[in-house]
């Protein structure tokens, strides 16, 4: 990439600081511009309409929230990749500036080499998808080329900043409107509905190499659940306007996404029809079995999961007290045990083969 011609807007309040990153910035190639607070970066990114903006979080005037708040309402300067310059530790700083629609943070202090990387790599992932909505033949090749086939996902979710949640943390909320695709790099996830009187229904277990949150971002209205970790997780973050590119111009990851929406699909469909018919102990032999389905990973040991038993009475459609019954039927027939909280399935092929 020539980063000769890259055009990036630095808003930072403290003197020092910001001719020190300018300076950093102009040796790696780049054309500056500089702003002494947010209200003063507002209108110089409308003016001059940079390729990146790196804008400092805690400023006076206007701050770094502020910023990127009035640039997603401007459709001209939405697009923009934006990279927060934090003294914060906390992550659930970098998570509200994320879920705001910042694409990376860097923390201060920080070196001349990640400050560089992370400016890069962003502007990178937005050559490539420029390269992804060029409308001629060759410059549609180019892009299967780059990034097409068995790779594309693989590639699409590499290097992605990754928030870190921990459990029972909300991930995304129902009726809210999708601005980010999520990949869950490790951990667990349940995603949930809640009726009028505020039950909760498990409709989703999600686990390492999943998406999730993709099904509003392909209809185009709100999160019709909302997702929440099982136990500590970690997950890829990924604007809705890459997804969107990437799904437009390439024909094998959208037939990804349509095959996991038609899974997605006739997993609920068949959830559905064993509420409706099914026993309350085949309800909840088919939960434990869904569970091992999704999470188990070492198919010569026992399964083990630790679970809330409200979770998994949400899983099953049931009240907790009734699963709990259950439950200490299963262990007094020799199907399960439980030690330290721990489910263990004693006995797969009874606990699948039950009868209603």
């Amino acid at each position: 990439m020539n980063n000769y011609m890259k055009h990036l807007l630095l808003i930072e309040d403290n003197d020092e600081i910001r001719e020190n990153t300018s300076e950093i910035l102009e040796l790696g190639g780049y054309k500056v511009s500089t702003a002494e607070n947010g209200k003063v970066g507002v209108e110089k990114a409308i003016a001059d309409k940079p390729d990146l903006i790196v804008c400092d979080v805690m400023m006076p005037v206007l701050d770094g929230y502020g910023v990127l708040h009035l640039l997603n309402k401007n459709p001209e300067l939405k697009g923009i990749p934006f990279i927060f310059l934090t003294a914060k530790a906390e992550r659930s700083d970098f998570r509200k500036g994320m879920e705001m629609g910042a694409d990376d943070y860097v923390t201060k202090p920080f070196t001349d080499i990640e400050l560089l990387t992370a400016i890069e790599s962003r502007l990178n992932k937005v050559d490539l998808l420029k390269k992804n909505f060029e409308s001629n033949a060759a410059g549609m090749q180019q892009m299967l080329d780059e990034f097409s086939g068995k790779k594309a996902l693989e590639n699409f979710t590499r290097d992605r900043h990754v928030n870190h949640y921990k459990k029972k943390q909300i991930i995304y909320s129902e009726g809210n409107h999708p601005t980010k695709l999520y990949y869950v790099e490790k951990g667990k996830v349940k995603t949930f509905k809640t009726n009028a009187d505020g039950k909760e229904f498990t409709v989703g277990l999600h686990t390492e190499g999943d998406f999730i949150g993709y099904v509003a971002m392909l209809e185009g209205t709100v999160y019709k659940e909302t997702a929440e970790a099982i136990d500590d997780t970690e997950i890829a973050i990924i604007p809705i306007e890459e997804f969107s590119g990437l799904i437009e111009s390439n024909k094998e990851v959208m037939q990804k996404f349509i095959k996991l929406l038609a899974k997605d699909v006739a997993e609920k469909e068949e959830q559905l029809l064993g509420l409706a018919y099914n026993s309350l102990r085949k309800r909840v032999a088919d939960a434990l079995i869904t569970l091992q389905t999704k999470y188990r990973k070492d198919q010569g040991e026992k399964f083990s999961i630790q679970i809330s038993r409200e979770d998994l009475a949400n899983i099953a459609g049931t009240a907790t007290e009734s699963l709990i019954r259950t439950l200490s039927d299963f262990k007094s027939e020799k199907l399960i045990e439980i030690q330290a909280g721990n489910i263990i399935i004693l006995n797969e092929k009874k606990l699948s083969d039950m009868l209603n």
